[in-house]
């Protein structure tokens, strides 16, 4: 199995930042993308930023230019830093990761539990 633990969300006040982290651990074969999915009370949950395994990054039209994903393969760890917070970012922030835990495997996505962004005055 994958366990995927998030930290760094808490409370900001608009136009401040966060940095959230998530790392991957467990009996990983490879990691083929990581990424941060989020949810508002009362919203469908919707994909904020994602990296796969040759770097390449995806945001969400939303958080472009003010949200920056990297990823440190050696650590299994991802990490969003979030400028320039908006109340409508409040949500809960999912990360997630497609896996295989071995050579024969077909890749999975496994979730980690969830940390709360709220960004408020």
């Amino acid at each position: 199995q994958v366990q995927l633990v998030e930290s760094g969300g808490g409370l900001v006040q608009p136009g401040g930042s966060l940095r959230l982290s998530c790392a991957a651990s467990g009996s990983i074969f490879s990691i083929y993308a990581m990424g941060w999915y989020r949810q508002a009370p009362g919203k469908e949950r919707e994909l904020v930023a994602a990296t796969g395994s040759g770097g390449s990054t995806n945001y969400a039209d939303s958080v472009k230019g003010r949200f920056t994903i990297s990823r440190d393969n050696a650590k299994n760890t991802i990490y969003v830093q979030m400028n320039s917070l908006k109340p409508e970012d409040t949500a809960v922030y999912y990360c997630y990761a497609v896996a295989t835990l071995t050579p024969q495997n077909r890749p999975m996505t496994y979730w980690g539990k969830g940390t709360l962004v709220t960004v408020s005055t």
